[in-house]
């Protein structure tokens, strides 16, 4: 598994990192033994009384009737993985999830880029699940899905109380098969009921175009590995334009590689200027990242940055940055807030805890998943602009860099 820092992990993007073991203590005598009891046995609980979780374990294994007599049985290691998922799940964050056997596999699958899907982002907000963004020339994009749609049914399943990943799970699945997805969206009649036909997704990651004669628009779908090559090549489009005016676009960007985002902050910052903080609480000391000062754009530079509801994670970083700097406005929509930094961990060779383990906050100390960013100027995006063409953010943005 790659083990690059990732800045999230919302549908297909996943931050891997450092060794963890974890269990419960107990030192009793009538615990089960085998692979349940190695885990179970693995460090301290601090003093937590098992007693309650034994006797639980003891009464379930002598009294539980199955259904009916095609019920499978329950394995030790059944009981131990619903015991971890449990706990992840007892933490109250939707991005702390264990994964089992088979879902750890489908993991590695998806972030290896081996599935077929409909190309959204998607995460939880205010407890539903929720467009993140819909990836640029995907079926989620092309059947009309947009950022903040709410996910109520996946097929005949409601996502009542659903995870994220329980919702990619069921997406997911062999390119060529339609999925039944149904949405609310805020300001619409009723459910919008759309099926969706899986395919292959190949995340587009940037693109370059001028408008009103001199304005450079630079627009970038994806953090990947790739982006920063990429974005050094349009940024000397920009500059061989001729062109003082420049605008970023990263409106339904949901993110990808931190590094990315600190390379591209640097093309705008002298050395040394922050970043982004990762702020782990009072479980560590904050690791903070900073410019590596390419700073090649003087400050006549004009810049607005677009963002929407769509934009989160690295886009937020960047964004956050470039505007507490100085460097450029933000105009269109309030961001995601996706500010939380997560770590795939190893348990075993087939099972593997993803938790979230620090949040990011800008340069100023501004938490990102405390309400996302408010742009300087807001315009609002309605459905008949997408349908007719029209794009008010964008012409927000050239009309501030005009005056």
């Amino acid at each position: 598994m790659n083990k690059e820092r990732y800045t999230q992990t919302l549908v297909s993007i996943v931050i891997a990192g450092i060794l963890f073991a974890t269990g419960f203590y107990v030192g009793k005598n009538d615990a089960p033994e085998g692979l349940a009891a190695q885990f179970l046995n693995a460090t301290s609980t601090k003093g937590v009384d098992m007693d309650p979780y034994w006797k639980a374990w003891k009464i379930l294994d002598e009294k539980f009737a199955p259904a009916g007599t095609t019920t499978p049985i329950v394995g030790d290691d059944d009981k131990l993985w619903g015991s971890i998922e449990g706990l992840a799940s007892s933490y109250d964050d939707p991005y702390t999830v264990f994964f089992p056997p088979v879902e750890s596999k489908a993991f590695e699958e998806e972030i290896s880029g081996s599935f077929g899907g409909v190309g959204m982002e998607v995460a939880l907000q205010d407890g539903m699940l929720t467009v993140v963004a819909p990836l640029k020339g995907t079926p989620a994009e092309k059947a009309g899905v947009i950022s903040g749609d709410k996910i109520l049914m996946i097929g005949e399943k409601s996502t009542s109380n659903m995870s994220t990943d329980e919702a990619i799970k069921l997406i997911r699945g062999e390119v060529g098969t339609p999925i039944v997805v149904t949405f609310g969206r805020k300001g619409a009649d009723g459910p919008l009921v759309k099926t969706l036909v899986r395919d292959n997704i190949e995340i587009p990651t940037i693109n370059t175009k001028i408008v009103s004669g001199d304005v450079f628009v630079i627009s970038l779908y994806s953090f990947s590995a790739i982006s920063p090559n990429l974005f050094r090549g349009a940024l000397r489009e920009f500059v061989e334009s001729g062109s003082d005016k420049l605008v970023l676009d990263l409106r339904n960007n949901p993110g990808g590689y931190l590094e990315a985002a600190l390379d591209m902050a640097s093309w705008f910052l002298p050395t040394g200027k922050v970043v982004v903080t990762e702020d782990f609480g009072e479980k560590q000391e904050p690791r903070i990242y900073r410019s590596k000062g390419y700073n090649v754009f003087s400050n006549d530079l004009k810049f607005a940055i677009l963002v929407n509801e769509g934009s989160a994670s690295a886009s937020e970083i960047l964004a956050g940055a470039l505007r507490e700097h100085d460097k450029a406005i933000l105009v269109g929509a309030k961001t995601f807030g996706k500010g939380s930094v997560q770590e795939l961990v190893s348990l075993t060779d087939e099972t593997s805890l993803k938790i979230t383990v620090a949040h990011w906050l800008t340069p100023l100390g501004n938490s990102i998943s405390e309400g996302g960013l408010t742009p300087d100027i807001e315009v609002k995006l309605t459905p008949d602009n997408v349908k007719d063409g029209n794009d008010p953010q964008l012409n927000a943005a050239v009309e501030y860099l005009n005056r």
